[in-house]
């Protein structure tokens, strides 16, 4: 079965959502509705890795430059999003892994983008 990266991109909060940080309670509520839905895709079989990353400035990068491997501290490159966590599922297809990315951006509101990943033995 085709396998799909749903990743989260985080993005500093802006207009109310600045003003106006989570309550516990709804941080609580947030949680219970991800823990819920990573249950239905656990038992739907369609769960195989999820994870959320630490910000992106404690990010490494980690390069080749003039023949010497280079490392630098921060994000690979100046955005106001970054990758903040990702799901890895199984899928029938393209939409079946929509339909998820679907249900995920609505309970956290932040952008997913959807990629299948490439498959060597079909290669």
């Amino acid at each position: 079965m085709p396998q799909y990266m749903l990743s989260v991109h985080n993005a500093p909060p802006t207009g109310a959502e600045a003003r106006a940080p989570m309550s516990d309670e709804q941080m609580r509520q947030s949680m219970a509705r991800i823990n819920a839905l990573e249950a239905e895709m656990t038992a739907a079989d369609a769960l195989v890795l999820s994870a959320r990353l630490t910000e992106a400035d404690t990010a490494t990068v980690v390069r080749m430059s003039g023949g010497a491997v280079l490392t630098t501290d921060g994000p690979f490159i100046e955005s106001k999003e970054h990758l903040g966590g990702f799901y890895l599922i199984r899928a029938d297809d393209l939409d079946a892994a929509l339909s998820w990315a679907s249900r995920t951006t609505a309970i956290i509101g932040m952008p997913i983008e959807v990629r299948a990943l490439w498959d060597s033995r079909g290669a």
